[in-house]
């Protein structure tokens, strides 16, 4: 039976490491949270958000803009709290109104206050393994696996999922271990091979968002299994991974909810000090 991989106690010891830092730079810290018009969907992590950073010390500066703002003016108002020597890092709630391109506005924060991790020139730092803000669900799994204590040298490790968020820069990072990486993807479904890539894994990472897409059975014995992926089934919040039978084969296994989720902000806020240093 497998021991579980529980977000919310390795979220608390990086927290006192991220208060110690705050209080041995002497810094007073400040984060923007831009909002583009009634998002009902994201209030929930902006709370969190709120929440975490100001039981840590830091300020958290609420941004609420028009849903009509033009592109070119959210990057005006982007551009100044670049400027603002006040605010330390930024980040851009999602869902964006239609009209708005992500990946336009996400250039034009500054890397040194993209608490994200997600602008391009951090990305590209992940491969010289120079990166100061790492994507936040990335690097929430990373610590979850460093709980387990295990060696990724030379593991095989698989990715399920090849978003921008978790599985690429993911991928990264397990390179950067020294880990043999394969990531699986639609392609890989749909040529029949997505169960043979997972039988092989000592450590297995699904974020794809459809609920029971891993058959437990598939699991490996003793594999590390971390589940990203957050489904309502009726009632329920399941994960990516038939949870139930995949907890008798693995050795780690995250809850869904409990698992990534209490991390993500954390990594949020331990980029902003990251950015601050």
């Amino acid at each position: 039976m497998a021991k579980l991989l529980e977000g919310k106690v390795i979220a608390a010891a990086l927290k006192e490491e991220i208060i110690k830092k705050i209080q041995a730079s002497g810094k007073k810290l400040q984060l923007a949270s831009v909002q583009v018009g009634e998002n009902p969907s994201s209030e929930v992590y902006i709370k969190s958000q709120k929440k975490n950073a100001e039981a840590l010390g830091i300020e958290y500066a609420f941004h609420k803009l028009e849903a009509t703002l033009t592109q070119e003016k959210l990057i005006e108002y982007i551009e100044t709290l670049n400027s603002d020597p006040k605010v330390n890092g930024m980040i851009l709630q999602m869902p964006l109104p239609a009209h708005i391109d992500y990946k336009k506005i996400s250039e034009h924060i500054a890397p040194g206050k993209d608490v994200e991790g997600m602008h391009p020139v951090n990305i590209g730092k992940i491969i010289f393994g120079r990166a100061k803000a790492l994507p936040c669900t990335a690097a929430a799994v990373m610590e979850l696996i460093k709980f387990t204590g295990i060696d990724l040298n030379g593991k095989e490790v698989v990715i399920v999922g090849h978003s921008e968020i978790v599985g690429k820069p993911l991928a990264l990072l397990m390179l950067d271990k020294f880990a043999t990486v394969t990531v699986c993807h639609i392609g890989t479904s749909k040529a029949g091979k997505l169960e043979e890539h997972v039988r092989k894994a000592e450590v297995l990472v699904v974020a794809v968002g459809k609920a029971g897409l891993i058959k437990g059975e598939w699991v490996k014995d003793g594999a590390i299994v971390v589940d990203v992926g957050i489904n309502r089934v009726g009632d329920k919040l399941v994960g990516d991974v038939e949870f139930e039978e995949a907890e008798k084969r693995a050795s780690w296994i995250t809850p869904v909810p409990g698992g990534v989720g209490p991390l993500t902000v954390v990594m949020l806020m331990r980029n902003l000090v990251e950015c601050a240093s």
